[in-house]
Order: structure tokens, then sequence, then C-alpha cells
């Protein structure tokens, strides 16, 4: 078993250009990426009890809740903005044609990368501090989650 660092992952995106067909190549990275939010949330338990159980409840797995927009810590850079605001135009133009935007996040040593269709949200100001590095909280509202799947084509 070999473990993993975190060194190396990227999110990278990319836009349909088949309606309802997840691009399988031309994924490009946002710089700065500095923190992932969680992509494993908890399912629902939905219970299922009926008046024959006798002894203990029972239960089926509901839905899974992302949670809604979810921030992606950055570098605060003149490259990582002007990349996002790509990504934030090239998202409108194509919505309006019906075509979603891709995610990736890949990892290096596995063998296949997370995939979610989603809507980022232009940037606003960060919170700044004192003798600190300028960092931004972008977010993207998940809206079509295809899990692991095989890495993008370079």
């Amino acid at each position: 078993m070999l473990e993993l660092s975190t060194a190396g992952v990227t999110l990278q995106y990319v836009t349909e250009t088949t309606p309802d067909e997840r691009p399988t190549s031309g994924y490009k990275i946002i710089p700065g990426i500095k923190s992932i939010p969680d992509f494993n949330p908890e399912p629902n338990s939905l219970q299922v009890t009926d008046l024959s159980d006798t002894e203990f409840h029972r239960y089926i797995s509901g839905l899974r809740d992302l949670g809604g927009s979810l921030g992606f810590g950055a570098n605060h850079t003149q490259a990582f903005m002007d990349e996002w605001d790509e990504l934030v135009q090239e998202f409108k133009q194509k919505k309006e044609q019906g075509l979603a935007t891709w995610f990736a996040i890949v990892v290096p040593g596995l063998e296949n990368s997370m995939y979610f269709a989603g809507e980022p949200a232009p940037l606003g100001m960060s919170a700044m501090e004192v003798d600190a590095v300028l960092e931004i909280n972008a977010y993207i509202a998940p809206n079509k989650m295809d899990g692991w799947q095989t890495k993008p084509a370079a």
C-alpha cells in the first residue's frame, strides 16, 4: 500500500460540447487552489420500520447532501482571478446553450479523479489581515456528481 500526499492535487474544469455528456479531455487547471472541501457526505437514513418489526428499527440510505455552494480556498493572485473570471464567463455563455461546466479533482497517484458539474460564483472580496497571505474562497454549487472516473486526458 502506498500512502498519498496532497502535493500536486489540481482542480480542473471544462464545459460540455454535447449536452449531458461529460468531456473526457480539454480540462484546464485553476491555479492557486489551496484547499478542497469534503466530497464525502453522509447519506440520510430513512426509517422503514413497520409494525412487523419487533426489536430494531430498519433503515435504507437516502440522498446525500453536498451542502450547497462549496468553498475552494485559493491564493488570491491575478492569475487566479483571471482564470476564475474566464471560468464564470464561459459557464454563463454555455449555460444559455444548455451545456454544463464540469470539474475534476485530480490526485496524483490515484487512477481515477472525482468529477462533478456545478455553477461557479463570481468572486467577491476576501477578508484581510496584517502580515498575511491574501487568500480567497471561490464557490461552486454542485448540481451533478459523476464520482470517481478515469482521469481526464491531458
